[in-house]
């Protein structure tokens, strides 16, 4: 008997543990039916699963889909809460530490399961890790309940494309195993995938020790394992600073996998995605110890073209032209490219204007160009030789030291000397009426004649105005005006040519040509050139009126208009200084 009832005790507390309680409460099982020992243990169990309940129920939780995961993959968190009060979220700046947060939804959301109701909130977080290692999910705080911290492992990403069957991942590459210290390097970003994606996000490269530019932009098809991928490829050309380990950072992009549709608000069948790529290293070795150039230039080729403005067989003495060398590097910057060594040959005058400097880029990387443009003024007839133009540089393709050379230019020069006079010479032909000394105390009668002219003005109008008008008031003329100073006007005339305006070039022109020869009355370049007889002032006629006048107008070549100006400062005329003939009688007499 004894046996019996503990076995009906046991197999009674099995049966209430596994019935719901509302079959208890309804009396489905009727207590008192048993006998009393029996009924008391099940009383026991039944209060204590009413107060084992809310023990076990957690009123804020978080989960994890995976806790291993790679670098350059995503984890879901799932926050959930499920107690009575509202408002509000948690705190989740907390993950930023070692997260980034690519996209966050929240859900309310109420159930009945056996006929139990249930109410909660959820709040869904797409995680990308931001390092390797292990890494903790922190616990939050919401409404005074705390959820427990949840542990993820974070492993290195997966090689490439023969890194599993991955719907899209990046693949980072280097051209060279090896390079020298500012020489080239092409680093190539690809992304291939297998799926659609749209509002790809792109990080741009930055490279510690190195000038990092970005030189070209594709899309095309590549098989991989007979799969066909569709591959987004960023070119970047990398100049490094300094010899040593150079390292490449991994890059992050970011894109929305999917079909973008336009009649959803929130597009929920789209995924963000994160990709991350791989770190690179490569070793940047020094300039060899038996380069022997004077400026150290790494480049895959370099060239170097002349070209003229005009035929040089035309050169003639006081006639400018222009030449323009062009060093063109692949692989090199402009800014790396030097200088080229200046003219000096007897005979010539060299005007060289700003270098320019242009960087083409493609899938090569760089091409960097220097264009010098120089003016060149023969002063005197006869043979010319310019010496040829030499630049050593590194070739980085066969890795040995280059020197490219353009050949010495000869070529003859017709007419005859130019007449060429000194500073000195033209400071002491200035007229004695233009001293500095003489121009202070013209001046000051100036002043003084001007109060002189303005009192008599007064007592004319107060003589009008009682007189009403009987006898108009004679004008005083002033026969002290500021004397014409040649050196002013000559800096004047070089300060608008820096201005590289025709026009202010034209008025400087005649104000210096009236201090030159005072005697001299024309109102215009053409007037004034009749009278002198000079061939520069022709020049330098024709060049400014197709600036000015000609439709289109023609472009100043500034470089030109220097070279006549400089020979138009030392010029002499022809003939003597001769005052126009007027052909018609003035209007005024």
């Amino acid at each position: 008997m004894v046996k019996n009832s503990r076995t009906m005790s046991l197999d009674s507390r099995t049966l209430i543990s596994k019935m719901p309680m509302d079959a208890i409460i309804n009396n489905r099982i009727k207590l008192w039916s048993l006998p009393l020992s029996h009924a008391f243990a099940l009383l026991l169990l039944a209060i204590a699963l009413c107060l084992s309940t809310p023990v076990l129920a957690s009123d804020l939780s978080a989960t994890v889909d995976r806790d291993k995961i790679g670098i350059d993959e995503t984890v879901n968190l799932r926050v959930r809460y499920s107690g009575d009060k509202s408002g509000g979220q948690p705190d989740f700046d907390l993950l930023e530490q070692d997260f980034d947060i690519l996209s966050r939804q929240q859900s309310n959301q109420y159930r009945v399961i056996n006929g139990r109701a249930e109410s909660f909130v959820e709040w869904v977080l797409a995680l990308a890790p931001k390092r390797e290692g292990k890494l903790f999910i922190p616990s939050f705080n919401y409404q005074g309940e705390v959820s427990d911290a949840v542990p993820v492992t974070v492993t290195e990403a997966q090689s490439g494309p023969n890194g599993g069957e991955k719907q899209a991942f990046l693949e980072v590459t280097l051209d060279k195993e090896k390079v020298y210290v500012q020489e080239q390097l092409l680093v190539k970003i690809r992304l291939y995938t297998t799926i659609g994606l749209h509002d790809i996000a792109t990080e741009p490269l930055k490279v510690a020790g190195a000038h990092a530019e970005k030189v070209d932009e594709q899309r095309y098809e590549r098989k991989l394992n007979d799969v066909s991928h569709a591959v987004y490829e960023v070119t970047y050309a990398v100049f490094p600073d300094s010899s040593g380990k150079l390292s490449i950072p991994a890059l992050t992009y970011v894109a929305i996998a999917g079909r973008r549709d336009p009649f959803s608000l929130f597009n929920r069948n789209s995924q963000r995605l994160r990709l991350r790529s791989q770190e690179k290293s490569i070793e940047v070795l020094p300039k060899p110890a038996d380069y022997s150039g004077s400026q150290w230039l790494p480049a895959a080729s370099l060239g170097i073209v002349q070209s003229w403005s005009q035929d040089p067989d035309t050169f003639a003495v006081g006639e400018p032209i222009t030449r323009i060398l062009t060093v063109r590097a692949e692989g090199l910057r402009a800014a790396q490219l030097p200088p080229l060594p200046k003219l000096n040959v007897d005979g010539l005058k060299t005007y060289p204007d700003q270098p320019q400097q242009e960087d083409q880029v493609g899938p090569n990387g760089v091409t960097g160009s220097r264009i010098e443009t120089t003016a060149i003024v023969a002063t005197q007839p006869g043979d010319y030789e310019l010496p040829p133009v030499t630049v050593t540089w590194w070739d980085t393709k066969s890795q040995r030291q280059r020197t490219t050379q353009l050949p010495a230019f000869r070529f003859s020069v017709s007419g005859t000397a130019a007449a060429v006079t000194s500073d000195n010479e033209t400071s002491a032909k200035v007229p004695q009426s233009a001293t500095p000394t003489e121009q202070v105390g013209t001046v000051s009668h100036f002043w003084r004649n001007l109060a002189i002219i303005a009192i008599a003005s007064h007592l004319l109008w107060v003589l009008y105005f009682f007189f009403q008008r009987r006898k108009p008031a004679q004008q005083i003329p002033s026969n002290h005006t500021q004397a014409p100073d040649l050196q002013r006007e000559t800096r004047a005339l070089k300060k608008a040519l820096e201005s590289e305006n025709p026009i202010h070039i034209q008025q400087a022109t005649l104000k210096w040509l009236a201090a030159k020869w005072p005697q001299v009355n024309g109102k215009s370049l053409a007037e004034t050139a009749r009278q002198l007889n000079i061939p520069e002032l022709d020049q330098l006629q024709a060049v400014l009126d197709a600036a000015i006048y000609k439709s289109p107008a023609s472009p100043l070549d500034i470089n030109k208009v220097k070279a006549i100006v400089d020979l138009l400062l030392n010029a002499k005329p022809k003939s003597e200084p001769r005052e126009a003939d007027s052909a018609l009688p003035s209007l005024f007499s």
